[in-house]
């Protein structure tokens, strides 16, 4: 009996194993085909995969850019100000001791 039962646990595990398979397949097959529906309705063909592509890339370039840019403006501002306070104080030390 314990042959007959490794064997009958083999085929519901292999059996089990094909379906989930098939399901997963069938389940790809569906959120491809929606994927290309959605992005057909927003103008995105097939075709055009690979230069929707270069637009992000160039998108995300463009933003790093924009950021880094940011940043620098942002310590100029800051070294700006330093310099402005040091020159006043500069300036208030020197008035201060020429009296």
């Amino acid at each position: 009996m314990k042959i007959v039962d490794d064997e009958i646990k083999a085929i519901i595990a292999e059996t089990l194993a094909e379906q989930h398979r098939i399901q997963q397949e069938s389940i790809d097959a569906i959120v491809a085909k929606v994927v290309a529906s959605v992005l057909t309705s927003l103008g995105i063909e097939d075709d055009d995969r690979k230069e929707l592509r270069a637009d992000f890339q160039h998108l995300r370039r463009w933003r790093r850019s924009v950021e880094q840019a940011q940043s620098y403006t942002f310590k100029a501002v800051i070294a700006v100000v330093a310099t402005g306070l040091m020159g006043a104080i500069w300036l208030g030390v020197k008035v201060a001791l020429g009296k």
